[in-house]
């Protein structure tokens, strides 16, 4: 397969959580296949997602309980009803139920109903999805099932035996908790099974599926408990130095986002194994993979654990070549982007080159008043992404009216003071930049402000939950992007 990268191409921003919903998050069903329409017949050959995995109490995707594992919330309850293993009026609840708690209680009610009344093709689907994903699955469920067990306690609080996966406790526990994990299993194998159908359909409709690997894990993770070898950990598993990222444009202190960070001397003495595993799995979800916070690849920043901020930190150097190498060599059908925002040094630029990734460009950035910023359009590159914003910027629209009148004349100034208004204007710019794949967040397209951005960095409450609705797509809106797509040859 050639690189999906290597040609020109659009693409819209929209996590799934995001999709039209009556509930409290969208999910896998019609209106997944909806959107894949609308970008179909728009154009649009690309859709970013944010990570799909199973995100803590603040609802970020990029704190979550598993770097494998999907989001059990994203489940559409409806295609349980087609397969007869869920009654339609429970199906129905969940369309107005809106919490995850219904969702779960749905779940087990459909694993019963699997139990009992799947067919035998069915069944064996099932026993080699769990053969396939034995190796962080075995390790995920009974994680999960024991969270459950100890009230949402991280692993560290558990009981010794358990917190040190000492063996006996370990089987003690899997007898103990056999239904449990049987059931985190069923979620998983139907989570991969629906995306994998959703994957099939955007295929057929040449739309790629653009997703992002979060860099660091969890500490609350079933990976850390699982593997401690791979971390920087203590004797007792704690962590003494955190990860995040100094002061820089989203934050006056850094971000400390409290990650461990990896023990690379283990990494690299066993070929990178668990790496490599990560990556073949969102190599399955997705045709392309951006790889978030690519710099820590080069060399990440340090933070003692007992830090309130991420100010007084260090660089710490990794073997990021030595690890691509051996991704490229496993997992060479997977196109790659590299998330180089943020402070990056001629090292970090000198990695992505080597292994041909494409960069980010973000537009937002651009009006500094330096004719040499690299994110300016006539600084762009071919082997780049282009983007108004992400999902950690302001809406462009929120971005645009938050500036002054004398940034906001030299934003027009630079354009040619163009006649259309903001944001069609910064997305007809991102189209007409040179950059193979240009990325326009769903809220651009629907002209939104700063209310209705995705999420604030340095923030823990209020993200992650903006959803959009159709009656807001105007016919108007929809044919102007159509229109960009091809007047720049995407």
């Amino acid at each position: 397969m050639s690189n999906p990268l290597s040609k020109r191409r659009a693409g819209i921003l929209l996590h799934i959580s995001s999709l039209p919903s009556s509930g409290e998050s969208g999910n896998l069903g019609q209106e997944a296949y909806n959107f894949v329409n609308f970008l179909h017949d728009s154009g649009i050959t690309v859709w970013q997602t944010l990570p799909l995995g199973m995100p803590h109490g603040d609802g970020s995707p990029y704190q979550c309980l598993s770097a494998h594992a999907g989001n059990p919330i994203f489940i559409d309850t409806l295609w349980l009803e087609k397969k007869g293993w869920l009654e339609a009026k429970e199906s129905c609840f969940d369309c107005h139920a809106g919490d995850s708690f219904s969702k779960t209680c749905l779940l087990a009610k459909a694993f019963t109903g699997f139990k009992g009344l799947a067919s035998k093709e069915d069944k064996i689907s099932f026993a080699q999805f769990c053969q396939d994903n034995a190796s962080w699955l075995d390790d995920f469920s009974l994680f999960y099932s024991l969270r459950q067990e100890f009230g949402g306690q991280c692993w560290n609080q558990w009981p010794e035996a358990l917190k040190n996966r000492n063996p006996v406790a370990i089987k003690e526990a899997h007898q103990r908790l056999s239904s449990l994990v049987e059931g985190v299993k069923f979620e998983q194998f139907v989570f991969f099974t629906q995306w994998a159908e959703l994957k099939a359909y955007a295929k057929e409709r040449n739309v790629l599926l653009f997703g992002d690997i979060p860099i660091f894990v969890s500490y609350d993770s079933s990976d850390v408990w699982a593997n401690r070898e791979v971390f920087k950990l203590d004797k007792n598993g704690e962590m003494s130095v955190v990860a995040g990222v100094p002061p820089d444009y989203f934050s006056e202190t850094g971000q400390r986002w409290g990650n461990p960070h990896y023990d690379w001397k283990y990494l690299k003495k066993t070929g990178f194994k668990w790496w490599i595993d990560r990556v073949k799995t969102q190599g399955e979800l997705f045709d392309i993979v951006r790889i978030d916070h690519f710099r820590g690849f080069e060399s990440a920043w340090e933070i003692p654990a007992d830090e309130d901020t991420a100010i007084n930190g260090q660089w710490v150097v990794a073997p990021g070549k030595a690890l691509l190498k051996a991704v490229a060599k496993e997992c060479s059908s997977v196109a790659l982007v590299a998330e180089d925002l943020g402070i990056i040094t001629e090292e970090v630029d000198a990695l992505r080159a080597e292994f041909k990734l494409p960069g980010m460009k973000i537009l937002q950035f651009a009006f500094d008043g330096s004719s040499d910023n690299l994110y300016l359009p006539h600084n762009h590159e071919q082997n780049s992404v282009v983007y108004t914003g992400t999902h950690d910027n302001d809406t462009t629209l929120g971005w645009f009216n938050s500036l002054s009148d004398h940034d906001k004349h030299h934003v027009y100034e630079y354009l040619g003071f163009s006649k259309t208004s903001m944001p069609f204007t910064l997305v007809g710019v991102a189209f007409a930049s040179v950059a193979n794949l240009a990325i326009v967040p769903m809220q651009d397209v629907l002209e939104l402000g700063s209310e209705d951005r995705m999420n604030i960095p340095g923030t823990c409450e209020g993200n992650w939950k903006w959803g959009f609705t159709w009656d807001s797509l105007t016919a108007e809106r929809a044919g102007r992007l159509s229109r960009l797509v091809k007047m720049f040859g995407r």
